[in-house]
Parts: structure tokens; C-alpha cells; sequence
């Protein structure tokens, strides 16, 4: 138990240490995120003792009743810190000591911050790799509800931000949503090398007294046990892969977001942002800007920030702990938060938007079947390269003439290649574009249909696992933020 100077290691030390290291060496002010899971790791633990014959069967009830009364002082707020707590582990046993007495001192019998700390970081990001999943999936799936409401919008494609080909607006939602699909995977991989348990590892050589490991795994629901004590206080790579996971999933937000700027600027009036997503100007009256999408472009910066600070940290480590490990938690927790944060805005965002569809309309131009125009010559016989060719002749005669590209006359194209005749006209139809490209993963409608009904299968269970999260988050009596999305309300204006 912890000495005369409230120190769980203070035995060894003589006099007071400095208060500014003292401040220095805390970590309660954040991780005391951790102080559910951290009562929960102790509970197992102390069965663990039990059956190790570590502890009395009165002895451990007495340590459950008052871990309880521990976890019930923080749900309700009012858990009284001490000057000397310096983390969630120290708070939590000297209130257990405040509580049932000498007893508490057998808690921590073999037990080692270095393995506490991580199985509790691990229990802590489990639950909220879960969360981000919900979270992550229900954006999907609001994405793809959008897609199939309006699958028969077309709106120019973009390559190098130049008007390319005509596509289906459906075609582009989704093609963000594919990206993050992707991520959901990845999120449930690294949720499954969070899930195995360190505790029992002790400082670095491991548990001499017996304490049954898989009964830990079994009490904490951990689907495996880690292999090694060294290598189990000191790994951090499930850490890494989570804010790496969230490099890559707000590098995939940001592009969306960037689009969706652009496409609502004055020069674009494809979409517009709902004013719930909007702020205005302090100084032009007539600015809607798009706080909302520039701040998910912004929060990727810090997310990316904290993924490399922390592989700066890991890098240089010697084995097993150091207390360089401490600057974990506030990336894991800061990263947490800004990822539940994004996606949800993103979803709201995504379920309100307003598109314009006449002017995504009036943005399609014949020049952006040049393309369609050396398609039609391949299905007349010629190589594709003559048929790049000549379709880019026409264009440049086009461009000669100060005409668009369908005002060419048949006779014009008839002296760039006499394969034209009158059917050409068809190229010059933007549906009749789309719909040449129903090859599996294309924008013609029926690949567009392909694509949705594969993202409705696919989300069917994580969507419901979502709602089903939802409605446990909004009964539950815990400190965790209550989740809120908006109600998907599409618009299309024909303006």
C-alpha cells in the first residue's frame, strides 16, 4: 500500500519531492478517463488473488463492495481527489484503503502499475473502438441512403480539378463511403489486437504467485493473453495502429470535406451546407461559411500530429517501461474525442445538405465527351489511339471554330475521319454518357444499384450493431456523452 508520503513507491524515498515535479509526474488530470475500466481490472484481479489463495473469500468481497462504492463516488461526481493522487491507480486504492481499511493493501499483491495501467488503457479503448464503429457506420450508411435517393443526379467528375467526364452525384457519395468502409475494417482489426490481456505480466518478469492468467482473460472478456511480460508493459503498437487508424480515416474526411467546400463555393452552387452546419462573418453580412467542413479538414492536422509524436516516443525506448510511455493516454484520449466529434458532424452535415441539381446541370459541357467521342469511333473499328487522336482534333477544331465541341457539323467530323456518320448525335446525350459505363464499380445505373445494394449488405449487421449502441448509450447511467445524430433530411433543389 502506499507509504507515509501517499506514494504507492514512496518506501525507498526519503523527503519531499518538488512540487514542480510533483506536477510534472501527474497524470490523474487525464487519466482519469480511465477510472471505470481501472475498478473493473481490479475486480478480476482480486477474484484472480482469490482463487490464487492470495486472498480470503471475505477478503474479496470486501474488495469488490468497496470498489463499488469506489465506482458509484465517481459516476455520481463525487469522488474527492487528493494532492497526492498522482494517477487514476493511486486515487482509486487510497480511496479503497479510506473504505474498507488494511485490507485494500492486498490488492496491488503482485500487481504492477506497468501492467495495470496498460490492461486498463486496453479495456478503455476497446469500448471506444466499438463507439467509433457505431459511430463510423452509421455515416456510411447515411452516405449510402443519399446515394439511393439520388442516383439519378449527374454532375461533372473532376481529375487535376478539371471537369473530366459526366457522372452520377450518387457515384461520388459513394465513392467516398467505399474509403471509409475501409477504414471500418481496419478499425475492427486494431479493435482486435486491443483485445488481449497484459494483466498478470507484473513489472517485467511476470506473476510469481500463482495468479491464473486465463481466468483474468476469462473475468475481463479478453480474446487472447499476451505471450510475453517484457514485451506486454512496454507494447504500444495497438496504440500507434489506433492513431494511425485515425490519420487515415480524417485524411479520407478531409477529402470529402474539401469537395464539398469547393462544390458549395459561388463558383461551383452544387450543394449548400444547412445553416446548422454554417457560421456566418463578423464582418460581411451576406457569408455562409463552412465552419463545419473546414474544421474536419483542420482536425485531420492534430490527429496526424499526435500519430507521429508518439512513434517520435516509441523509437528511442530501451525494454519494457519507461514512464515516456505516460504520453499515450492524452493522444489516445484527445484522438478519441476528435474522431467522435468529426463523424458525427460529418453526418449531420451529409444527412442536411441542399444540392443544387440544375446547376450541377448547367456545369455539364460537351467538351467532356471527348472521350465518349473516341469511344464511338472504337465501336466503329478504329484502334483507341487513332480514336484519341481524332476525337483531340476534333476538340482542337472545335476550339478553332469558337464552337462547342457538339456544334461541329457532321461534315466537319467527316474530315477528321470518315467513320462518322449520323448517330454521332447520341454522344452528345450526358445520360447516354453515364450509362456507357455499366462495367462493375462504373456510374451507370445499374452499376450505381450494384454498388448500393453491396454497401446495403455489407452494413446491414454493422448498422444495427450501431442502432443498437445508440439505444444502450442513451440509457446507460455512465459519464460517457450522450450520442446524438440528426435525422436524414435530403434536398434537392432545382435551383
Amino acid at each position: 500500500m502506499a507509504s507515509e508520503s501517499g506514494k504507492l513507491w514512496g518506501g525507498r524515498f526519503v523527503g519531499a519531492v518538488d512540487p514542480i515535479m510533483e506536477k510534472f509526474n501527474s497524470s490523474i488530470a487525464y487519466d482519469r478517463h480511465l477510472w471505470e475500466v481501472d475498478v473493473q481490472g481490479s475486480k478480476a484481479y482480486s477474484r484472480g488473488l482469490e482463487k490464487a489463495g492470495l486472498l480470503t473469500k471475505a477478503e474479496m468481497d470486501q474488495i469488490l463492495r468497496g470498489l463499488d462504492k469506489v465506482a458509484e463516488e465517481w459516476a455520481q461526481g463525487t469522488f474527492k481527489l487528493n494532492p497526492n493522487d498522482e494517477d487514476i491507480h493511486t486515487a482509486n486504492e487510497r480511496r479503497l484503503k479510506e473504505l474498507i481499511g488494511e485490507t485494500a493493501g492486498k490488492l496491488h499483491t503482485g500487481r504492477s502499475r506497468n501492467d495495470q495501467v496498460v490492461t486498463d488503457l486496453r479495456l478503455w479503448m476497446r469500448q471506444n473502438c466499438s463507439k467509433l464503429s457505431a459511430l463510423l457506420w452509421e455515416l456510411i450508411r447515411t452516405m449510402v441512403d443519399r446515394a439511393e435517393a439520388e442516383r439519378d443526379v449527374l454532375f461533372p467528375g473532376y481529375t487535376h480539378l478539371q471537369r473530366a467526364q459526366p457522372i452520377r452525384w450518387s457515384h461520388w457519395i459513394l465513392s467516398h463511403a467505399v474509403a471509409l468502409t475501409r477504414d471500418s475494417e481496419r478499425l475492427l482489426e486494431v479493435q482486435k489486437r486491443v483485445n488481449v490481456l497484459p494483466l498478470g505480466s507484473g513489472a517485467i518478469a511476470g506473476n510469481p504467485l500463482g495468479v491464473d492468467r486465463e481466468l483474468l482473460r476469462a473475468e475481463l472478456n479478453f480474446g487472447a493473453i499476451t505471450l510475453n511480460s517484457m514485451d506486454a508493459t512496454s507494447e504500444r503498437d495497438f496504440v500507434a495502429e489506433f492513431l494511425f487508424w485515425a490519420s487515415l480515416c480524417m485524411t479520407h474526411l478531409s477529402r470529402m470535406a474539401e469537395d464539398l467546400i469547393l462544390y458549395g463555393t459561388k463558383e461551383f452552387s452544387f450543394v449548400q451546407l444547412s445553416d446548422a452546419y454554417s457560421t456566418g462573418s463578423s464582418l460581411m453580412p451576406q457569408k455562409k461559411n463552412p465552419d463545419s467542413l473546414e474544421l474536419i479538414r483542420s482536425k485531420a492536422g492534430r490527429v496526424f500530429g499526435r500519430c507521429a509524436g508518439l512513434l517520435m516516443t516509441l523509437k528511442g525506448l530501451p525494454s519494457t517501461y519507461n514512464k515516456d510511455l505516460q504520453e499515450d493516454k492524452e493522444a489516445v484520449f484527445e484522438v478519441s474525442d476528435t474522431m467522435s466529434a468529426v463523424l458525427q458532424v460529418a453526418t449531420g452535415v451529409i444527412s442536411t445538405l441542399q444540392i443544387h441539381r440544375d446547376n450541377m446541370a448547367r456545369a455539364l459541357s460537351p467538351d467532356m465527351l471527348a472521350t465518349d467521342l473516341a469511344y464511338y469511333l472504337v465501336r466503329k473499328g478504329m484502334p483507341f489511339r487513332q480514336a484519341h487522336e481524332a476525337s483531340g482534333k476534333a476538340v482542337f477544331m472545335a476550339e478553332t471554330k469558337g464552337v462547342a465541341l457538339n456544334q461541329l457539323s457532321l461534315k466537319d467530323l467527316q474530315t477528321i475521319s470518315p467513320l462518322f456518320s449520323g448517330d454521332v448525335s447520341r454522344v452528345w446525350d450526358y445520360g447516354h454518357s453515364v450509362e456507357q459505363y455499366a462495367a462493375l464499380g462504373g456510374t451507370a445505373r445499374s452499376s450505381v444499384d450494384w454498388q448500393i445494394g453491396q454497401f446495403l449488405e455489407a452494413t446491414c449487421v454493422p448498422w444495427l450493431v450501431a442502432r443498437s449502441f445508440f439505444s444502450e448509450a442513451s440509457n446507460t447511467t455512465s459519464s460517457s456523452p450522450s450520442l446524438t445524430l440528426p435525422s436524414a433530411s435530403f434536398v434537392t433543389s432545382s435551383n
